[in-house]
C-alpha cells in the first residue's frame, strides 16, 4: 500500500548549499550558493522554508533555526561527474553519469560543425562563443534582423543555443534549425546535452527581449529512469517547467511549460487542486538562468522570497497523503568568479502534513535517493543499472 498518493518534487534550479568534497577538482573553492546569497543581502525573508528546516540544514544569515522544523532534511552529494542541469536531474531519477557532457565554453564550436550547420540551414552563423543570452542579442540582434544571419552561442553548460527573431526569422524556422543542430550534434565529438531555441522580440539594441517560446532539444536519457518505472506502472508523471525537455519526454505523462519560476509555482499550486496519483516534478529555472549565471545575489534572494510566498500557498493545499520534496540540481554561487555552475551539495527537504517526526537525516552520497524513495513509495521497481536507495522508512 503506497504511503503517499501524490508526491510533489520541486527543483530550485542551482540552489546549492556548500562545496562538495571534490569541488576543488571542478575549480570551485569555498562555494556556497545559499550561504553567500544570504551574506550579500541586507535581509532574507523566507518563513516557509525556515519552518521546514532550511536554516537547520544549513546556516543562513538573517534566517534563524527553528526548534521543531516541520520537515526532515539532508544534504545530498552528487555521485555523477559534472555539475550541469541534465546530470543533476538524471541522477535524481537513478542514472549515474560517468562521462561529462561536451562543452565548448572556451573555444566555441568547431569550424566543421558550424560549416555543416550553415549549409543545412542556408544561413550564415554569427557569434559562436560563450555568452549570456542578453549580451549576445545586444551584440548581434540588429545584425541578424538586417542580414538573416543566425546567432549561435554556448555557455558553461553543454548546450548549443540558436537565437531567432519571432517575426523576422519565425518560430517554425528557428525550431527547424534547432532540429538540424540536434541531428548534427549526435556525433560523439560534437555531442552536447541540449540544443536550445532562444526566440526573441524587439527591433534594436537595448530593447531585445527573450520570449517564453524557448524550446530545448535534449539527449534522451542513457537508460530507463524512475520516471519510466512510474509511467509503466500507470502512475501519473506530471512535469512543470523544463522537466519534460530535460528527459526528452521519457517517462512523462503530462507536461506544463512555464513562463517563469513564479508561473511554475502557480501551475504547481493549480495541480495541487487536482486529483492524481503519482509524481508532480517541477523545475524552477529562473534562480539559475536569471540570477546565478548573471552573478546577481540580490536578484537571487528576491526570487527566493517570491518562491517562499508561493510555497506557503502550496503548503496550505497539501493533504495528509501528500509528500513534498524540495531539492536542487547543482550550485551556481552568484558571488563566485566566472558565470559557471558550481559543484555543491544540494538540499533534500521533505514534508507531509501527516508527519509526526522531523529533523536531520544527515547526508547521502547521491541525488538518486530522490527517485528511489519515490519508486519505493509507489511499490515500483527501479529500472536495471540505476543507483540510489530509498529513505522512505525514515519519514514518520
Amino acid at each position: 500500500m503506497k504511503k503517499y498518493k501524490r508526491i510533489f518534487t520541486i527543483v530550485l534550479d542551482s540552489l546549492g548549499i556548500g562545496a562538495m568534497g571534490d569541488s576543488a577538482k571542478y575549480g570551485d573553492i569555498g562555494v556556497d550558493t545559499l550561504g553567500h546569497i544570504a551574506k550579500s543581502v541586507p535581509s532574507l525573508n523566507i518563513p516557509n522554508l525556515q519552518k521546514l528546516g532550511i536554516a537547520n540544514l544549513h546556516p543562513i544569515q538573517h534566517v534563524a533555526t527553528v526548534e521543531k522544523p516541520l520537515g526532515y532534511f539532508a544534504a545530498l552529494n552528487e555521485a555523477s561527474v559534472g555539475k550541469d542541469t541534465m546530470t543533476g536531474h538524471w541522477e535524481m531519477m537513478g542514472l549515474h553519469i560517468e562521462k561529462p557532457f561536451q562543452t565548448f565554453t572556451d573555444t566555441g564550436f568547431p569550424k566543421e560543425l558550424i560549416s555543416e550547420l550553415e549549409k543545412r540551414c542556408g544561413r550564415k552563423v554569427v557569434g559562436n562563443k560563450s555568452a549570456s543570452g542578453t549580451e549576445i542579442l545586444d551584440e548581434y540582434g540588429e545584425h541578424e534582423i538586417a542580414t538573416g544571419d543566425m546567432i549561435v552561442y554556448t555557455s558553461a553548460d553543454s548546450v548549443l543555443q540558436i537565437c531567432g527573431h519571432e517575426e523576422h526569422m519565425g518560430l517554425e524556422n528557428l525550431y527547424k534549425y534547432c532540429e538540424i543542430a540536434r541531428e548534427l550534434t549526435m556525433k560523439d565529438e560534437w555531442k552536447v546535452g541540449r540544443i536550445i531555441a532562444r526566440p526573441y522580440i524587439g527591433e534594436k539594441k537595448g530593447e531585445f527581449k527573450r520570449t517564453s517560446n524557448r524550446h530545448d532539444y535534449a539527449l534522451k536519457p542513457y537508460g530507463q529512469t524512475a520516471l519510466n518505472a512510474l509511467k509503466n506502472a500507470n502512475l501519473d508523471v506530471i512535469s512543470v517547467g523544463k522537466i519534460n525537455d530535460i528527459f526528452d519526454g521519457e517517462g512523462v505523462t503530462e507536461s506544463h511549460k512555464s513562463k517563469s519560476s513564479v508561473h511554475g509555482m502557480e501551475q504547481t499550486i493549480e495541480l495541487a487542486d487536482k486529483d492524481f496519483t503519482g509524481l508532480c516534478f517541477v523545475n524552477l529555472v529562473d534562480f539559475d538562468a536569471l540570477w546565478g549565471h548573471r552573478r546577481n545575489p540580490q536578484g537571487y534572494a528576491e526570487e527566493l522570497e517570491k518562491f517562499d510566498r508561493n510555497l506557503g500557498v502550496l503548503l496550505s493545499k497539501l493533504k495528509e497523503d501528500d509528500l513534498l520534496i524540495l531539492t536542487a540540481d547543482h550550485g551556481n554561487d552568484p558571488t563566485y568568479t566566472g558565470t559557471d555552475h558550481t559543484r555543491e551539495q544540494v538540499p533534500f527537504i521533505v514534508y507531509s502534513p501527516s508527519f509526526k517526526g522531523n529533523g536531520s537525516l544527515g547526508e547521502f552520497d547521491t541525488f538518486a535517493v530522490i527517485g528511489a524513495t519515490i519508486a519505493d513509495n509507489f511499490d515500483v521497481q527501479m529500472p536495471e543499472n540505476t543507483i540510489g536507495h530509498s529513505v522512505l522508512d525514515k519519514f514518520n
